[in-house]
């Protein structure tokens, strides 16, 4: 398998397991609290391995990606984890999130003026399409007020926007993936300090459920997750990389299999193969452009 589809694979497998642990921890805390203490988790784990980097980083990259992170790590995960907690259905929160791929080429083509061709929108229709087939049990509107259902999408664009900025940016490439994904988790981390500070403690609970999920969330969401991610960008287009999580509504039910047995059914097999129909027709024609 060429690494650049390994890469990918990878992205699909792994970004689903942060709505699954999202809903294994709120069982057992908020989730601000337990997004908080992942992101102070990773600033602490990753520091002596980037130190000497970002000392020697120039100021203007710092800043840079500072607000890159701001708003795809912050913003994404406070507007979904905040929609949540405001009632919004953790099914339909995900599944608005996996539209992203949507939002990136909204942005990139309206605001940017960057035009695409009839395939890419084909390919995005079909991905939709095949989302919201595997998602339509997670359609539900759920308790929360109206406007609550504005935050997973402002958090949908708000990742959208730091991944297309990531990828104009020409120093993009000047931090290692490390020490781009310590530096966002610390910007990151006293965002969610006053969030979690509106709501209650901000001190972690000490049972091992919590710390499994603070463990599995720092190192296969924000590592795996956002670290394969930003890799990827550097080495694809936007729209390429973000096509690949079209994928992401089946393999967190597979996900959910695994952990909580809960069943599968047909429509997740006809919509899977919707959306990676959909994912096909964006990555063959990103590779027809950039050949």
């Amino acid at each position: 398998m060429p690494p650049r589809a390994a890469r990918s694979g990878l992205l699909a497998t792994i970004r689903p397991n942060d709505s699954c642990w999202r809903g294994f921890s709120a069982d057992y805390a908020s989730v601000y609290l337990v997004t908080l203490w992942r992101l102070i988790a990773v600033s602490v784990g990753l520091l002596p391995f980037v130190a000497k980097e970002i000392r020697q980083a120039a100021r203007l990259v710092l800043m840079q990606q500072s607000c890159i992170g701001a708003l795809a790590m912050a913003g994404y995960l406070a507007g979904v984890a905040g929609g949540i907690q405001l009632g919004v259905p953790a099914g339909l929160a995900a599944l608005i999130a996996d539209l992203l791929p949507v939002g990136v080429v909204l942005i990139s083509t309206c605001a940017l003026h960057q035009p695409r061709p009839a395939s890419v929108w084909g390919g995005i229709a079909l991905g939709v399409a095949g989302t919201l087939i595997v998602g339509h049990a997670a359609l539900a509107i759920g308790s929360a007020p109206v406007w609550a259902y504005g935050l997973p999408v402002a958090g949908m664009l708000s990742l959208a926007t730091g991944t297309v900025w990531q990828q104009r940016s020409s120093s993009r490439s000047a931090l290692s993936p490390l020490a781009t994904l310590w530096l966002q988790s610390l910007v990151s981390a006293p965002i969610f300090i006053m969030l979690q500070a509106s709501q209650g403690r901000i001190t972690p609970i000490v049972s091992s459920e919590f710390l499994v999920s603070v463990a599995w969330t720092a190192l296969l969401a924000t590592l795996g997750g956002y670290g394969l991610y930003w890799l990827c960008l550097q080495r694809s287009s936007s729209a390429r990389v973000t096509s690949v999580l079209f994928l992401s509504p089946p393999v967190t039910l597979i996900w959910a299999w695994a952990m909580f047995r809960e069943p599968l059914s047909w429509p997740m097999g006809l919509g899977t193969a919707v959306s990676a129909a959909g994912m096909f027709v964006v990555v063959n024609r990103d590779s027809y452009d950039a050949g």
